[in-house]
């Protein structure tokens, strides 16, 4: 049994902490918003009246905030400062690689240790502890943290070292993020051509265009009978989270001078769809914005002014 803190009791850290309760550990948790101390105290979980009580005698202390500067202000306002010597600061918030870095400087620092853990599978994965963690950190570090880790995931994958874990969700949410519009595009596509969600679905998911955003995600009610296009596009993962992603993928792309196009304009997307009624949908409801934004193209738009028609 491991003395767990477990910082941030929102949509995944409250199924993630009650995972870790579930596989034996004692968890003691915080939050600022009282709605999430509320369900984490009907759901068993001890809550501390500040993050600095939560932490004092941790041997593990978990993060789970929104973004980078979250996590820096409570590292450096309070919580590194309480924690025991020596205990194991476990960063799975999603935040920039060189956020996540920091983070680990300032904890070793102090004297303790770090790896960030950032996570995929959404809230479903997180209810289940079949989370996937991509890990960075020492091989000690990593070590240490493995036990908790798998009371809460299914797949943990070391990455390398410090704000590697970070870089490869950045990589992992991009991918996703552009094959998630490109599967919104080919059934807005299939519905002018005549072909019927089901159809399209039937071939694609057995065909070369199979993918996570079809078979687990898909944008259509219908075929997938999970996916939130049959809850209304209620998250699941939402729209602003993922608008938030890609703009750290979007830093990373600056930063390493990067070509990538694809990744540019899903950023541009989805910070358009969550500055609308996207934000609190799930990320798969951009589908209708492209029905609304994607009209019919004439032959002359497809190619650049002067540059000609093909033939």
């Amino acid at each position: 049994m491991t003395a767990v803190a477990f910082l941030g009791l929102g949509h995944m850290g409250l199924p993630m902490a009650k995972n870790l309760v579930a596989a034996g550990h004692e968890v003691h948790g915080f939050d600022v918003v009282l709605a999430a101390v509320e369900a984490a105290r009907a759901a068993g979980i001890p809550v501390a009246e500040s993050g600095a009580d939560a932490v004092a005698g941790a041997e593990a202390v978990i993060t789970m905030f929104p973004a980078g500067r979250h996590v820096i202000a409570a590292y450096t306002d309070e919580l590194l400062a309480a924690a025991a010597p020596g205990a194991l600061f476990i960063e799975s918030s999603t935040i920039a690689v060189d956020e996540a870095r920091t983070a680990h400087e300032l904890a070793l620092a102090a004297g303790h240790r770090n790896v960030d853990a950032p996570v995929s599978g959404g809230v479903v994965g997180a209810e289940n502890g079949t989370l996937a963690f991509m890990v960075g950190g020492s091989d000690e570090d990593v070590a240490a943290a493995l036990p908790l880790l798998e009371a809460m995931g299914r797949r943990i994958v070391h990455c390398g070292g410090p704000g590697l874990g970070q870089a490869a969700k950045v990589c992992n949410n991009m991918i996703l993020a552009v094959s998630q519009i490109a599967v919104a595009e080919a059934f807005v596509l299939g519905e002018r051509l005549g072909l019927e969600h089901q159809a399209l679905f039937d071939v694609v998911s057995q065909a070369s265009g199979q993918c996570w955003s079809l078979t687990t995600n898909c944008p259509v009610p219908g075929p997938v009978p999970t996916s939130p296009a049959n809850r209304d596009y209620q998250p699941g993962f939402a729209g602003a989270l993922m608008a938030k992603d890609l703009g750290l993928a979007l830093q990373a792309i600056e930063q390493t001078s990067t070509d990538a196009k694809m990744g540019r304009l899903a950023q541009q997307l989805y910070a358009a769809f969550a500055a609308g009624d996207g934000a609190t949908r799930d990320f798969s409801g951009i589908i209708t914005d492209i029905r609304r934004e994607h009209r019919p193209a004439r032959a002359e738009d497809l190619y650049d002014e002067g540059a000609g028609l093909p033939g």
